[in-house]
């Protein structure tokens, strides 16, 4: 078959050809580029082989670029959907936690540097009580200094920390 009965094939058929990718794609756009897809399917055949039902084969042709084509365009709506619905989502939740985590790293730093800077005894009342977990009694035991004077470090140094941070705060 020539490029003439190519021609002729369109002419003939292209209406019907057009009805059933419609069909099968669901919009005319698809349609159209599966259209274009299956002349060149058979315009390349056609140089390999002799075909005797031309008819027939274009519209088996037809038939599976529509699904080749149906398949490509459910998996890039999923693939959009999954990208714009989870993925950019998670992206975006992701770099919200990079900035918590920048935010809470500068908070950290400005925190030990306040820590740092109390008084030694202040510090080390402060240090047993709010990471060893001593009760009051216990720090005062320990360090041999009065209850009273714990609760006294203790208010400083949380007092004095707040001040420090409390841009963060």
């Amino acid at each position: 078959m020539g490029a003439v009965s190519v021609d002729a094939l369109h002419r003939r058929e292209g209406a019907a050809l057009q009805r059933l990718l419609v069909g099968m794609l669901g919009n005319p756009a698809d349609a159209a580029d599966a259209r274009q897809e299956t002349y060149l399917r058979l315009i390349k055949a056609l140089s390999r082989t002799e075909i005797e039902q031309p008819r027939v084969f274009l519209f088996f042709i037809a038939r599976n670029v529509a699904r080749s084509l149906g398949k490509r365009r459910r998996f890039e709506a999923k693939l959009f959907r999954s990208a714009t619905e989870a993925d950019l989502g998670d992206i975006a939740d992701a770099q919200m936690r990079t900035e918590q985590q920048v935010i809470a790293r500068q908070q950290l730093r400005l925190v030990v540097a306040a820590i740092d800077d109390l008084p030694p005894r202040c510090r080390e009342v402060f240090l047993l009580s709010a990471f060893d977990g001593l009760a009051n009694s216990q720090i005062a035991d320990r360090l041999g200094i009065s209850q009273r004077m714990v609760e006294k470090h203790i208010a400083k140094a949380v007092l004095d920390t707040y001040q420090r941070c409390r841009d963060f705060f």
